[in-house]
């Protein structure tokens, strides 16, 4: 982080001094939480009347205050952990939440995400930024005991006293044993990080940077950063994060809530389809055909091959009168049900509603034409004079109940809506894909130009990953399935429909008072609905914001985060950017870690079909989580499959290579436990993990297990590989990948063959 570190022991009565500015935080912050605790009581308790624009009110400083308690708390558990000396004499603390000193008003913790705070990121001897020194804190002991074990000072005026130093923050750091979660970075955030973290909320921008160098750290900050600066947009739009496996997501899901931030949904590509958890793998080609933007296309000639027209004409037997559906009839009943743009499921009504008007219409004309009278008859009487005259409002009046008679009777024939049903059928996403794959005369027909006979399979197979944002984009295409006749909801809801109804009002109303607001922003009505609200108040609680968008496929967030972003397909890409509308996006990833069949080679194959060239690129260089003796033979694997790839540099060696033995493929087992029972011993209380390209065969281990796939974006102490060739024949990008998920060991167990 620059400047010149000292390593001498702290004096005993600095580190005392330090401690009891630690312990008066503390205190400070037991005020503010009990304060506020407080006020979300005695908001509940208040009496509210009948008015319903009260209990709003009172339900939303309820929420807020309890979130607020929320934030504090998370904060109390290493408070502040670091202090800034600067050129004008002054000294400021750093934490995770910035407090006030009620005495005077002056700060007294800086919330580390404040612009006052940067220095203490970014200061070098270079460039001071007016500090003329920097002390991080080790800390030891529970909240609200912590206390000052040691400090690190990094000097940039080199007249200052150097003061006393141990070991540097950052390589403690990196040298602490890993747990079951990833841990925050606040304390050690670098420079070159916290300039990504700090970049504006809109825009797009790709972070890249090889294994180690902190991509998904930064990206949690710099939401956490985002929350902070922009507070009142992005906590109630809130922020969507998805990450590449359910197990990547429980590694990193603590990071925000132990920065006090919980405006976050956590998901994954499998998940993208609203009720869908797919975790299974398609081959790869048939992956790469479902990842492609054409099908887009294939979706829509799909659900137009579900409305269809008779092969031959279906006859409609009513009390006084047999009617037919014919092509002619179905298909422009067809036409101007698509017409109105509506879903499939909104536009059948359209079509149903047309179809029945034409064959009350073709009733009419056959049952006028078996009314006349025989030509004979009628030229005899014009013969006699004695032919009448059929008033023209008489006639309408026989016509208007003749249409009325027909129409009762076809809303209650079986027959027609059996017809409708054929011809338009109400359909769900599951439905319409599942029938698809499971039939090679509609994937001909779906695929136009394009061969789908891969992705044929028997209905009822699992629902892969490649097919979530194909379930979610036929959502957007079929629309809901039709309620109920009638449309009025239960009678018990009403009281909630109405108070949702004026709550809209009030946040209309609140919007036409913020003047100069960003007309690009999503307003609280852009993705609540009356409904929405009725459905889900509960009048003593209002749900979070990641609970209400987690609940509501249609919601759309303020900003999204997508990790390891080198696996998304471009359907992947095309369901996720409509729930941004914003386009406020940050992607990190590594495109020589690739292993998706339908990711990204290169950035712009999937962003510039939905973005163009809209979107900056930043890189990471610095790889703080591999020994340099283990990214050195995983730079090898890395130019054997993509010369043009410029591996990390590793921040820190360990003197220790990596350990490398064959073994007889009979003794694989064997030889593997013996492997992990070696670590073991030897790990203490770290993490370990074994990976290989087929754990079937691998369990009862003391150990976690992987694949590949299942350990990107995770880090473990040790790690032991099995057979590294037969991942390398797989694909090399997993041996590269497996190989930098170690932040102390590695071994690799080859097989003879």
């Amino acid at each position: 982080m620059g400047g010149e570190s000292v390593d001498r022991p702290p004096f005993g009565q600095e580190l005392e001094a330090e401690t009891g500015r630690i312990r008066r935080l503390h205190a400070l912050l037991a005020t503010e939480v009990a304060a506020a605790t407080a006020q979300a009581r005695g908001m509940l308790a208040a009496p509210t009347g009948g008015e319903l624009s009260a209990r709003w009110e009172r339900d939303v400083s309820v929420h807020r205050w309890s979130e607020r308690v929320g934030a504090l708390t998370a904060a109390r558990s290493g408070l502040c952990f670091g202090r800034l000396d600067h050129t004008d004499g002054s000294t400021s603390y750093v934490g995770r939440i910035g407090l006030t000193d009620p005495v005077d008003g002056e700060s007294a913790l800086i919330d580390w995400r404040a612009p006052a705070a940067q220095p203490f990121y970014c200061a070098t001897l270079a460039t001071p930024l007016g500090v003329t020194r920097r002390r991080h804190f080790q800390l030891a002991g529970t909240a609200p005991d912590e206390r000052v074990a040691t400090f690190h000072d990094d000097v940039l005026d080199r007249n200052a006293d150097s003061g006393s130093a141990s070991d540097p923050a950052l390589l403690a750091a990196l040298k602490a044993p890993r747990g079951s979660t990833m841990r925050d970075i606040v304390t050690t955030i670098q420079a070159e990080q916290d300039a990504i973290i700090r970049l504006p909320l809109s825009g797009v921008v790709v972070i890249e940077g090889g294994p180690g160098t902190g991509k998904t750290a930064v990206a949690l900050h710099r939401v956490a950063y985002l929350l902070y600066t922009h507070r009142e947009r992005l906590a109630r739009s809130g922020v969507l994060v998805v990450g590449p496996s359910a197990g990547f997501i429980s590694y990193v899901g603590g990071v925000l809530p132990a920065l006090g931030e919980s405006a976050v949904v956590f998901t994954t590509p499998g998940r993208l389809a609203h009720g869908v958890v797919a975790t299974a793998v398609d081959q790869d080609e048939a992956a790469r055909t479902k990842g492609g933007p054409a099908m887009l296309d294939v979706l829509r000639r799909a659900v137009a091959d579900r409305q269809e027209l008779p092969g031959s004409p279906i006859a409609i037997e009513l009390d006084d009168v047999t009617v037919e559906i014919d092509r002619a009839t179905a298909a422009e009943a067809r036409r101007r049900a698509r017409a109105t743009g509506l879903p499939h499921n909104a536009a059948r009504t359209t079509f149903r509603d047309t179809l029945g008007s034409l064959l009350v219409q073709q009733g009419v004309e056959r049952l006028d034409q078996d009314l006349e009278d025989p030509p004979e008859l009628a030229d005899l009487l014009r013969e006699l004079g004695d032919l009448p005259e059929i008033a023209p409002a008489g006639a309408a009046q026989v016509s208007a109940e003749l249409r009325h008679e027909l129409r009762d009777d076809l809303r209650s024939d079986l027959g027609f809506h059996a017809a409708v049903e054929r011809l338009w059928p109400v359909l769900t996403p599951e439905q319409l894909l599942a029938e698809l794959f499971a039939s090679p005369d509609r994937l001909a027909s779906a695929g136009g130009e394009i061969d789908l006979s891969g992705l044929y399979r028997a209905e009822g197979s699992a629902w892969t990953v490649a097919d979530a944002p194909l379930l979610d984009e036929l959502a957007e295409l079929l629309g809901p399935p039709p309620g109920p006749p009638g449309g009025r909801g239960e009678p018990e809801r009403e009281p909630d429909s109405a108070y949702a109804a004026e709550v809209l009002g009030i946040l209309e109303s609140a919007d036409r008072r913020l003047a100069g607001e960003d007309p690009d922003e999503l307003r609280p009505t852009d993705f609540v609905t009356a409904d929405v609200l009725a459905a889900r108040q509960v009048p003593e609680h209002l749900m979070s914001v990641a609970e209400r968008a987690a609940a509501d496929r249609d919601w759309r967030f303020g900003h999204l985060v997508v990790d390891e972003a080198q696996e998304l397909s471009a359907m992947d890409w095309h369901v996720l950017l409509r729930r941004c509308p914003s386009r406020s996006i940050t992607a990190v990833g590594d495109l020589a870690q690739r292993s998706a069949p339908a990711g990204a080679h290169a950035w712009a194959d999937v962003l510039a079909p939905q973005l163009g060239s809209r979107w900056t690129y930043r890189m990471l260089t610095v790889n703080y989580r591999t020994p340099a003796e283990i990214m050195a033979l995983a730079a090898a694997v890395l130019a054997e499959f993509a010369p043009d790839r410029q591996p990390p540099e590793s921040v820190r060696a360990t003197g220790e290579d990596p350990r490398q033995r064959t073994v007889p493929a009979t003794d694989l087992a064997a030889e593997v436990r013996k492997a992990v029972e070696a670590e073991v011993a030897q790990l203490g209380r770290g993490t370990l993990a074994v990976i290989a390209a087929d754990v079937d065969g691998l369990t009862g281990l003391p150990a976690q297990v992987h694949t590949p796939v299942s350990a990107k974006g995770l880090e473990f102490d040790a790690v032991v590989i099995v057979d590294p060739e037969r991942i390398r024949a797989q694909n090399p990008a997993d041996l590269y990948v497996s190989m930098t998920r170690a932040t102390q060991r590695l071994g690799l167990l080859h097989v003879e063959r």
